[in-house]
């Protein structure tokens, strides 16, 4: 039994030296800095966590999020969790998240805001998490979509379950970039559906987006998820663009 366990303690020595020479000569990097990710550290370095621009919208009941969507949607809770300004650190790593073929980022933000959010009193709020849905055309393309890798680090934080395949977008749409407030909401009004209307009924939902700028998106999918059966609506995006 003692053999067992020496030999089991040098495989285990063994496997903690070879990861940590791996590191030595194949860093990993920082995906905000581009700066080596020390022992512990992941995806991001404990910088550019400390540095982020957070928005700290869930600890005030009236938020510019909420504000915004004020009559057009009922909302239990609305919040951001980064401000996104051009070239500045979230714009980096949106850009990562979304084209640069890394999902990672989505998740360990979704993870850093889900504690956030359960350090917060927000643990119990919620019954499920629903990402807005990308066209099938557009999720093949990307390999994912980037919105669910957000909801799947906040699930795993805050112990909610999340399904994305609850929404779908029916129709391809063209990008809501430089659209303006009426434009978007022409561009996304019809083209949500609820293929699982049963999964949601009385349930509290938390929908999630990676990024609000008129709340177009969310209001149109909001809607179909209320007239499904929902018994309150809230929302959480990755970042806010003003």
């Amino acid at each position: 039994m003692n053999s067992i366990h020496v030999k089991s303690n040098l495989i285990k020595s063994a496997l903690h030296l070879w990861g940590d020479f791996v590191t030595l000569f194949f860093p990993n990097h920082c995906l905000g800095c581009s700066n080596t990710l020390y022992k512990g550290e992941e995806i991001l370095c404990t910088r550019c966590i400390l540095e982020l621009p957070k928005t700290k919208y869930h600890e005030r009941i009236d938020n510019p999020i909420k504000t915004r969507l004020s009559g057009r949607l009922p909302l239990a809770h609305a919040m951001a969790f980064l401000r996104f300004r051009k070239t500045g650190v979230v714009q980096h790593l949106l850009h990562q998240l979304k084209y640069n073929n890394h999902p990672e980022v989505g998740v360990r933000l979704g993870k850093i805001y889900g504690k956030e959010l359960v350090d917060s009193g927000y643990g119990k709020e919620f019954d499920l998490i629903i990402p807005i849905p990308l066209h099938s055309t557009r999720r093949r393309r990307r390999g994912y979509n980037q919105s669910a890798k957000f909801a799947e680090g906040l699930s795993s934080s805050m112990q909610i379950p999340w399904d994305e395949r609850i929404a779908e977008r029916k129709i391809k749409t063209t990008t809501q970039t430089r659209k303006t407030k009426i434009e978007r909401w022409e561009n996304v009004k019809d083209v949500f559906m609820i293929k699982h209307p049963e999964k949601i009924a009385n349930k509290r939902i938390l929908l999630i987006d990676d990024v609000i700028t008129t709340g177009a998106t969310l209001e149109a999918c909001g809607h179909q998820l209320l007239n499904q059966g929902c018994s309150e609506l809230s929302i959480a995006c990755l970042a806010e663009a003003q």
